[in-house]
């Protein structure tokens, strides 16, 4: 439990800054421009914030969650990255953003720009999971 607690911390770096850097990038503008008409659209505050942190750090748990599944079958190594960073990214972000697209909000055109995106974090907090167990004692396989 000590070793998840490190990977998670460490590679919640990563994943706060990618979540962080494509919502004020890429989603936050477009959401604002999309539905102008919603009071306080994308408003940022301390409740929001803390919010956010916690999603993120759910999020990370649960990527390194799916590595170390993936690790304890395949072994730590390329393949263990690349298929939980695709399951975790088909379930968190292709289920999210199709849904949305789905109601319209905020476009299917948007998911040519979010999805590559998501998927490169995923990918990276993968590897990041990866050469962190690789350092630490209790390594997956």
């Amino acid at each position: 439990m000590k070793d998840f607690i490190i990977v998670v911390l460490i590679t919640s770096i990563w994943v706060n800054l990618s979540e962080v850097l494509r919502y004020f990038l890429v989603v936050r503008p477009k959401t604002i421009t999309y539905l102008s008409m919603v009071p306080d659209i994308s408003s940022i505050n301390y409740k929001i914030a803390v919010i956010w942190g916690f999603l993120d750090m759910l999020l990370t748990c649960l990527y390194v969650f799916l590595f170390w599944l993936c690790a304890q079958t395949l072994g730590n190594n390329t393949k263990s990255v690349i298929i939980s960073a695709v399951v975790a990214w088909c379930f968190f972000f292709v289920l999210f953003w199709v849904g949305m697209a789905n109601m319209n909000l905020p476009g299917w055109a948007f998911l040519i720009v979010v999805l590559p995106l998501t998927l490169i974090e995923t990918l990276v907090a993968s590897f990041v999971a990866s050469k962190i167990y690789s350092t630490l004692d209790s390594a997956p396989a």
